[in-house]
């Protein structure tokens, strides 16, 4: 892929993220397994309707940018706790030296504090890479801290 075409790429995706997480309903940081490789991003989800949501972030990690945009379409209590689980699927891309693109899953754990606008995250995020190389990586998992507003 030829590099002005990249970093139009990368603008593109930034500004997309961006503007997810700006009407974000939490927002926060993502520590470890961001694109099936360790680092820290931006969190953000905001609400998709009353059992899904959009779940995206943003990383600056290993020379380039990782991005993730899933759309969690079970989101459900776990009896009467501050317990949610939630599955889903969505793009995930690359932009640094190299470029991939592809499809990842999701599935996670989460407990809202009572009285306190935190929420505690784990999830797991198995990617199948379709393009800079075709591949399969399932040992992407990440602890998310967020804030969580009007709540």
């Amino acid at each position: 892929m030829k590099k002005g075409l990249r970093h139009l790429l990368a603008v593109i995706a930034i500004v997309a993220v961006g503007a997810l997480t700006a009407n974000a309903q939490e927002l926060g940081i993502r520590f470890g397994g961001t694109n099936s490789n360790g680092g820290v991003a931006i969190d953000g989800v905001f609400e998709a309707g009353r059992f899904s949501r959009i779940h995206a972030n943003l990383g600056i990690y290993d020379g380039g940018i990782g991005i993730d945009a899933l759309w969690d379409f079970l989101y459900k209590p776990l009896g009467d706790e501050a317990f949610n689980w939630y599955l889903g699927v969505g793009p995930s891309t690359y932009l640094g030296s190299d470029f991939w693109l592809g499809i990842s899953g999701e599935i996670g754990l989460e407990y809202r504090f009572t009285g306190v606008p935190i929420a505690l995250g784990i999830d797991w995020r198995p990617t199948f890479w379709l393009f800079e190389e075709t591949s399969f990586g399932a040992g992407s998992f990440g602890l998310n801290v967020r804030y969580v507003f009007g709540k």
